[in-house]
């Protein structure tokens, strides 16, 4: 398997949210959607790195928008999950249905 396939839980819940918010997705965007899905608020710095790390890694692509008065002149990088992030979520998802297949929990309901 490919490090790149490698997701890390982070990583994980930031290409999710990027997925969530599809167009609309940037780092204030992103941290308020993991925060409302997850409740938790992530440090700016720890989703910038992450994102930079996963455009390094080829699994999400950014474009910066045009620049508005309300950010000081400054623009907005949008993000978005390419084909690579696909393929790296699909891989997590079907390990992580692979182990959860036949456990059982006493006392938990299963949803």
């Amino acid at each position: 398997m490919s490090d790149a396939l490698a997701l890390g839980e982070f990583e994980h819940i930031v290409l999710l949210a990027i997925l969530r918010l599809g167009d609309r997705a940037y780092g204030v965007t992103i941290r308020a959607e993991m925060q409302e899905r997850t409740g938790r608020e992530p440090a700016p710095g720890a989703l910038y790195t992450t994102l930079d790390r996963l455009e390094d890694k080829g699994l999400l692509t950014s474009r910066l928008g045009d620049p508005t008065p309300q950010r000081g002149g400054r623009a907005k990088r949008y993000v978005k999950v390419s084909a690579q992030g696909m393929e790296a979520l699909n891989h997590a998802r079907h390990c992580y249905l692979r182990l959860w297949e036949g456990l059982e929990f006493p006392g938990v309901a299963h949803a």
